[in-house]
Order: C-alpha cells, then structure tokens, then sequence
C-alpha cells in the first residue's frame, strides 16, 4: 500500500484529526506500511501528508502534525 493510501485508511478509521505519528503508528500495526520492506516508509508517510494538504489531496493539515481528511 502507498504511503498516502495508508494515511487516508487510518484515517478514515480514526474518524477524527490524528498526529502524524499517531497515523504511522496505526498504519504500521495494520501492516498498511512495511518497514522492513520499505526502510523510509516512515519518511515517505510524512512527505506524503505534508504534499497531498499542500496540494489539495484527500488531507489537510488542521495543526502541526496534524491531519484530517478532507471534507
């Protein structure tokens, strides 16, 4: 799963706005995100959240690290 695709189904699950560590955390234990198979897994989570709210993706950015999905 993409970076970005693990973010949003974190989220979606969430239901609420959650820290990006909180979000890398989930993911991680969901096995959305493989650090073994992906080392920067982790780096490319947080590029991806901090790209799709300053691009209009399915994120925005709500506080410092902090992300919701998009209505």
């Amino acid at each position: 799963m993409e970076p970005l695709e693990a973010a949003v189904e974190v989220l979606r699950e969430a239901g609420e706005p959650l820290h990006w560590t909180v979000i890398q955390d989930r993911a991680l234990r969901a096995g959305h995100l493989d650090p073994f198979a992906d080392p920067q897994a982790g780096r490319k989570l947080r590029r991806a959240l901090a790209g799709a709210a300053r691009t209009g993706g399915p994120v925005e950015r709500v506080a410092t690290g902090v992300y919701a999905l998009r209505d």
